[in-house]
């Protein structure tokens, strides 16, 4: 049996139906292998960057692991940005890149290149990943494949590298010849101090759970337990969509963005149950002496080495999955909710008085982004996602977006590259063949740096709305700009050199059907809902006048709830907790 083919056989084996990449010399043998497969196909992209964001799609979707594969040299490295984002936010995708033959490899040799092409990818991308591999013998094929898959998923996932020479590719093998991969800490079984985590709840009248990206597929487990000790919730940007956002017991989201009733919130906790969550700076603020200063901290994560390295003061902290952990909780952990009927009352006023349409109203003056994202959340299918790129349009969603129970928010934390959002639908599109509705919302930088990826949209007529909020400027480092820089908007705005094309051309150059919304019309809850009956793609523009402005923002240096524009002193005296402490 031919390696190539082999390969193939195990990537369906996996539950994988599609296979993301750009073609090249030093993966033809893949390619042609996936091309006679019944079960896999292979769908080319039109950049490779796009191909691995689309795969880290196909796995965010649930529904089976994601693969991808690149030829050596520029294919390899035009992965680079999407492994690292993969790694940073915890996302099991197996990437195979070609190599040249193994008799052209320079290995140690003194020289910079010896085979057309030739890149050391593994020592490249060794740091933004679990694993990277060059499989230098035909023999280790299977159990290299093996041990990928498995490390990918196993505890924090996240992404692995193979990288394949051309020979090896090519090569006969016995399957029944070749050796396996054995988990060596399948059996691992992690202790959690029960007894500790019920005094900790029973001593608190004002307890919060934060969920963070980890409780991603522990959402069932984390309601039951909310709702069976009434706790309120709040998310990080990487945790929202993890719990109903229509439920009275979510507050909002937290951190430099977040709203502001949810980092008051925050603030007056005196016990954060912080789960799935590394505790990162935009959730925390630069000024940690004043991070739930006022209360314990049982944080849960089960990377072991965020446990150990944490920046933030915790009181108890354990590595587990979240899962595990909420699961138990519901069994183990009981507290009488009358002793927390104060502190969700209080929460019920600040969240009213300190909402993001209170936000809105009050600070800012164009309504345009949150008015389309009142309306989005009003219109959008029951079932629907949203993937979002990065800036203010990211902002906008994370803030402004109600997501109900199953729906899903996917955008990137760690790495926040630009141009993340299309592709990533388009990887959840193939995965969901085509089952929900999908909205892409992008502005109009991230748009530009991915409309290569158009091209798949219409090509296999993917149901996605590519929403496109169009301000003609880098709002986000504009805003940046405005409170530190004085206002220069360099490589920002058209004046400091930064344009964006005409989006109407470029999706008619796509064949992509087109509609434009302007400023006036963004929260028209009509034009909506007629863009959504219709089938298949779109590319909707969403014409704004400049500027636009996210609210609130936590600057540097402030405690969590004294967001900009800041409240008068005594206002914010009075929307701290007053009752029991």
């Amino acid at each position: 049996m031919k390696v190539s083919d082999y390969i193939v056989q195990f990537i369906e084996s996996q539950n994988c139906r599609y296979v993301f990449g750009y073609i090249g010399g030093a993966i033809t043998h893949l390619v042609d292998s996936i091309s006679k497969s019944e079960n896999v196909k292979f769908i080319q992209v039109y950049h490779e960057q796009t191909a691995s964001f689309a795969a880290e799609g196909y796995s965010r979707s649930g529904k089976g692991l994601g693969f991808c594969m690149a030829t050596s040299g520029p294919g390899a490295t035009n992965l680079i940005t999407g492994i690292a984002d993969a790694f940073f936010d915890s996302i099991p995708v197996v990437y195979i890149t070609g190599q040249v033959n193994t008799y052209e490899y320079k290995y140690s040799k003194p020289v910079r290149q010896q085979g057309f092409q030739e890149t050391d990818i593994i020592s490249i991308v060794k740091p933004v990943t679990k694993y990277a591999v060059l499989v230098e013998k035909k023999e280790m094929i299977r159990y290299e494949l093996e041990k990928a898959v498995n490390i990918a998923r196993s505890g924090r996932p996240g992404p692995v590298v193979l990288d394949i020479p051309m020979d090896i590719q090519r090569a006969d093998i016995n399957p029944a010849d070749l050796c396996g991969y054995d988990d060596p800490d399948k059996n691992v079984i992690m202790a959690i101090d029960w007894d500790r985590v019920r005094m900790m709840l029973s001593d608190s009248w004002r307890p919060l759970i934060l969920a963070g990206g980890g409780t991603s597929g522990a959402r069932d487990v984390l309601l039951k337990f909310a709702e069976k000790q009434s706790i309120p919730v709040v998310v990080s940007l990487m945790g929202k969509s993890c719990f109903p956002e229509d439920s009275d017991l979510f507050v909002g989201m937290i951190g430099s963005y977040g709203n502001r009733c949810a980092n008051i919130a925050l603030a007056n906790a005196d016990l954060v149950f912080a789960v799935g969550t590394r505790l990162d700076t935009r959730q925390t603020g630069t000024k940690l002496d004043s991070f739930v200063r006022n209360g314990k901290i049982i944080h849960v994560d089960i990377d072991p080495f965020e446990i150990e390295y944490s920046r933030v003061r915790r009181d108890y902290a354990v590595s587990c999955d979240a899962s595990v952990f909420l699961g138990e909780c519901c069994d183990k952990v009981n507290k009488d909710l009358s002793e927390t009927a104060e502190w969700r009352s209080y929460l019920s006023a600040i969240k009213s008085e300190y909402s993001q349409k209170k936000e809105v109203e009050r600070n800012i003056q164009n309504k345009a982004p949150y008015q389309l994202m009142d309306a989005l959340s009003a219109v959008s299918e029951e079932n629907a996602v949203f993937c979002v790129d990065i800036g203010q349009n990211q902002m906008f969603s994370a803030q402004g977006l109600v997501l109900k129970k199953n729906q899903l928010f996917f955008t990137s934390g760690g790495m926040a590259p630009m141009g993340y959002a299309i592709p990533l639908a388009v990887g959840l599109s193939f995965a969901e063949n085509n089952f929900r509705s999908i909205c892409a919302i992008a502005g109009d930088g991230g748009f530009h740096i991915s409309t290569q990826s158009l091209m798949l949209l219409s090509q296999y007529n993917l149901p996605i709305k590519v929403i496109v909020l169009n301000n003609k400027t880098l709002g986000m480092i504009v805003q940046f700009q405005n409170l530190y820089f004085d206002g220069n908007e360099a490589a920002t705005t058209c004046r400091g050199g930064y344009m964006v094309p005409d989006i109407q051309s470029l999706a008619a150059s796509y064949s992509l059907p087109y509609r434009i919304v302007h400023s006036k019309d963004a929260g028209n809850q009509l034009i909506w809902k007629d863009i959504f009956t219709i089938k298949g793609p779109m590319v909707i523009e969403v014409d704004l006048s400049h500027p636009t402005i996210v609210s609130p923002k936590l600057e540097v240096n402030m405690p969590i709830e004294d967001l900009s524009p800041k409240l008068e002193k005594d206002e914010l005296s009075r929307a701290m907790f007053c009752g029991r402490i």
